[in-house]
């Protein structure tokens, strides 16, 4: 039964056209509809089929092309890179850059990643065969396998014609003197980038930004001129393994300072390494020990005591000291090795490196004004200069009179030897402390760089006391006499702390030296770390062996550096005046 809807209303409806009408509409519906912008409809399926050509094209080649990363062309831009040469005083080159080749592969491109890494492993067969098929038979695009092959390396591969493997042309640091000036020089690292010495500072200084936004790449980059003299670089390094090897010392070290620029002329720390094999820099005790070693550098840290007793005032070269016994304090007694047992004056004090007359030196002065002598000659704070390797200083927390005492001859501060040698150099060229540079520098950019720390006349007073103790047959340091350049010096021989303890068989010893002494232009600093009587001998001090090795650079190296020998008036006459 159905039920008729109340709410529906009742809908008009038209009479419904016959077949043969319906189909006469339809025709006239399509052509009503038939486009009339044929033209138009054919050139825009055209561009769709262009544009998608295009991509599709660019795929292809993309596929059968290395596929590089961003971070491979990162790497490419970076290994590409031209870095400035490095140059010494005379234009001698110490690094440039060369051109190698690096191995890389594709390895979808490869099509047997097992008889690739056999071949491989012929030619280069200290890779790991793990590791190398790991990476041949990954899915990456691109991958280094070996950087900077030698020319024989890569013609080898180069004949073994394996599919998805190639070659990049890259620059590679080179360093023609080896290890001659190493720890100077520094290094680089597979990016040719500097991570050491001379080489680190130029990325510090402004060159890895231009490296990194890619203006580096073959630019003509004018070469970073050193102070450095590749010849006496060359003397210093010889002579300094001379005496590591005849005096059995486990290390040693020497540098050439001018006392008017602040120039490092030569520096050398024994055991090196060459640059051109930089993991040798990573073997046990290869430090540059001149600028990142610390040592407690033992009497020539008299010279800076008797210096800050001078100048005080207090003291006059011509007072004398009582040195007939032993000083007790703090349940230590200070003695002097060989001492006299009797009254010293200010220059026998020197000569005889008398602890106990150095001891009352810096009792007068007083402690306070001890570690602000030290202080003021920058010893007790870290050394500002290019080369990154530089170590801080250590002093002890608090100053008391122990203290004061034992460090006034060598002993409870630690510094670095290339300190120690610029600190002389204040005393030696007038009283003014200049900062130590591995560049070129002006006597006039050194005036303006230079602070005074101590008066002329304490300079000249220590000028005399330097050639006293060489030219005096009594001095410690005779042995350094070179006929003609007047050399004059301090020995240090300072026992080493093993165990927390001073032994009395481990030395550090060292000779700081200056000529020609009446106007001195350079300081030499030697030192020789636990070194061995020679044959014959009995000791193995400063004196027998740091000063010696001091005479023979000095000896070879002074034509070079335009000092000419005088073999007229002593430098002992310079106490005239006083």
């Amino acid at each position: 039964m159905r039920i008729a809807n109340p709410f529906k209303r009742a809908i008009p409806t038209a009479p419904v056209p016959a077949a043969s009408e319906l189909d006469v509409f339809a025709r006239q519906g399509r052509r009503r509809v038939a486009p009339t912008n044929r033209s138009r409809f054919t050139i825009a399926i055209g561009l769709f089929v262009a544009v998608y050509g295009v991509i599709g094209g660019r795929l292809v080649m993309w596929g059968v092309a290395p596929a590089e990363t961003a971070s491979s062309r990162g790497a490419s831009d970076l290994i590409m890179a031209a870095r400035p040469d490095l140059v010494d005083r005379n234009g001698e080159v110490l690094a440039t850059d060369i051109k190698t080749a690096s191995l890389f592969a594709e390895p979808r491109r490869i099509i047997d990643p097992d008889e690739a890494s056999e071949l491989l492993l012929s030619v280069l067969p200290d890779l790991d065969p793990k590791w190398l098929y790991r990476r041949l038979a990954s899915e990456a695009g691109f991958i280094w396998l070996r950087r900077e092959l030698t020319p024989g390396q890569q013609q080898a591969i180069l004949d073994l014609g394996i599919p998805g493997i190639g070659f990049r042309t890259e620059k590679r640091r080179f360093y023609p003197g080896g290890s001659t000036a190493g720890f100077i020089v520094g290094t680089v690292n597979v990016d040719n980038q500097g991570i050491a010495g001379m080489e680190k500072y130029v990325d510090d200084a402004g060159y890895r930004a231009l490296q990194n936004t890619g203006l580096a790449v073959d630019t003509d980059l004018q070469p970073m001129r050193l102070s450095i003299d590749l010849r006496v670089q060359h003397i210093v390094r010889d002579e300094v393994a001379a005496a590591m090897k005849r005096y059995r010392a486990i290390a040693a070290g020497g540098v050439v300072l001018d006392v008017e620029t602040g120039e490092v002329i030569a520096m050398t720390s024994l055991p090196d390494y060459d640059p051109n094999e930089p993991k040798q820099a990573l073997e046990k005790d290869r430090m540059n020990r001149m600028s990142a070693g610390l040592y407690e550098m033992g009497s020539t840290f008299k010279t800076f005591t008797t210096a800050m007793a001078l100048d005080s005032g207090k003291v006059k070269i011509t007072d004398s000291f009582d040195a007939t016994k032993p000083i007790r304090i703090g349940g230590f007694t200070i003695t002097d090795f060989h001492g006299k047992r009797r009254v010293l004056s200010v220059p026998e004090v020197f000569i005889y490196s008398s602890n106990i007359g150095t001891a009352k030196e810096a009792e007068v002065v007083g402690v306070a004004a001890h570690q602000e002598f030290l202080t003021r000659l920058g010893l007790l704070s870290k050394m500002r200069t290019e080369l990154p390797e530089v170590a801080s200083p250590t002093q002890p927390k608090e100053w008391k009179q122990i203290n004061s005492i034992t460090i006034s001859f060598g002993h409870g501060v630690s510094t670095t030897p290339l300190q120690t040698a610029v600190a002389a150099a204040a005393l030696m060229n007038g009283g003014k402390l200049i900062p130590p540079t591995f560049l070129p520098r002006t006597r006039e950019e050194a005036e303006a760089v230079a602070t005074r720390v101590v008066s002329q006349k304490t300079s000249d007073q220590m000028r005399y006391l330097f050639r006293l103790n060489v030219a005096d047959q009594r001095g410690s340091g005779n042995r350094a006499d070179v006929p003609g350049y007047k050399v004059g010096g301090k020995t240090g021989t300072a026992n080493k702390v093993v165990n927390g303890r001073y032994s009395d068989t481990k030395k550090f010893n060292a000779f700081l030296s200056a000529f020609p002494i009446d106007k001195p232009r350079y300081v030499v600093l030697v030192v020789v770390d636990e070194p061995k009587a020679e044959e014959g001998q009995v000791y193995a001090t400063a004196g027998m062996n740091a000063a010696p090795t001091v005479a023979n650079i000095i000896r070879r190296s002074a034509t070079l550096l335009k000092v000419r020998p005088d073999f007229g008036e002593d430098g002992k006459s310079l106490l005239v005046s006083y």
